[in-house]
């Protein structure tokens, strides 16, 4: 069960490169010696022309509620002209690799007919995470025989072995075709996984995490957390029509178990929490990540809107 802590930080519409949103925020805590001295939550905001660029606020890590650092100016921005991320750069995933951060990151580019076409991007940081830089201009994964349309939102975990060498697994949004409804083209999405030795080289088989079903025609975000030798991942996941505005369709969040992190079961009636009756976040909860932080497990999700209303977080009991 979670209890529900409210909305932290909501953009004030202030600074050109953030006039809307703190979308798919991601907990990254930053350390003096051996305690978390902040914790530094990276987002997706954009601009007069709804490109994403990638910014943080920072809270206090023993009031989650308290805003102490709002950053004002993006960490990564939008691409070059004709790249796959020339229309925006969202966060995905964060990790710290030595004195490196390394972000996967979702890139925009528009589409005539689908609307948008997403890829994986990375990018590295060597300023403790102030700015990033693309490690290639080109994605990591993109569209392919496996996945048909885009790839996005990438969840990243890493094993270092004594011998040296590391395995990677991500999972990962794939979107499979586009269905026109209501006038408008909607995504259809589900989660796959891929395995990978640096971090870069991603082997992908088609290998399905979780799958549509008679609902469930979008799954956003997985975030995956390894607990007790058991993987378990939360995500929202939506049906395809009217999700914008129809609560019984839009997004909640999801959950479920894998012992090898390749095939899992679906257990959304654990997931532990749900919209709320009103406010911010009555309509839809998407976006989920979630930290394991001074002995308590923590959950930073989106609300309405998609992250218009700003992002929040609740406490797992």
């Amino acid at each position: 069960m979670w209890i529900k802590k409210g909305v932290v930080y909501k953009t004030d519409g202030s600074k050109p490169f953030s006039r809307t949103h703190a979308q798919v925020p991601f907990a990254f805590p930053i350390y003096q010696g051996d305690s978390v001295e902040r914790l530094r939550v990276y987002f997706a905001t954009r601009d007069e022309n709804r490109s994403s660029s990638t910014s943080f606020v920072e809270l206090d890590p023993n009031d989650l509620n308290n805003v102490i650092y709002v950053h004002d100016q993006p960490c990564l921005t939008k691409g070059a002209i004709g790249m796959f991320d020339e229309t925006g750069a969202m966060p995905s995933w964060f990790l710290q690799r030595g004195d490196e951060i390394w972000l996967y990151y979702t890139g925009w580019n528009k589409s005539e007919t689908a609307w948008y076409r997403l890829g994986i991007g990375l990018a590295v940081s060597r300023d403790g995470g102030l700015t990033f830089e693309r490690v290639h201009d080109g994605p990591l994964l993109d569209r392919s025989i496996y996945d048909q349309v885009w790839v996005a939102q990438p969840c990243v975990l890493v094993e270092d072995k004594p011998d040296g060498t590391s395995h990677w697994q991500m999972w990962y949004l794939s979107c499979t075709k586009i269905e026109v409804i209501n006038g408008h083209p909607e995504p259809f999405y589900n989660v796959k996984y891929a395995e990978s030795e640096d971090g870069i080289h991603w082997n992908r088989t088609g290998t399905v995490a979780i799958d549509y079903d008679e609902f469930t025609d979008a799954i956003g975000r997985p975030a995956v957390i390894k607990e007790d030798g058991l993987y378990k991942m939360y995500y929202s996941y939506r049906n395809a029509t009217n999700f914008r505005t129809d609560t019984a369709q839009s997004y909640r969040i999801g959950y479920a178990e894998s012992t090898d992190g390749i095939k899992w079961e679906r257990k959304d009636d654990l997931a532990g929490i749900d919209r709320s009756e009103d406010g911010w976040d009555s309509l839809m909860m998407d976006y989920a990540h979630v930290i394991q932080l001074n002995g308590k497990t923590y959950m930073f999700y989106n609300g309405n809107g998609f992250g218009a209303s700003g992002f929040g977080y609740a406490e797992k009991q």
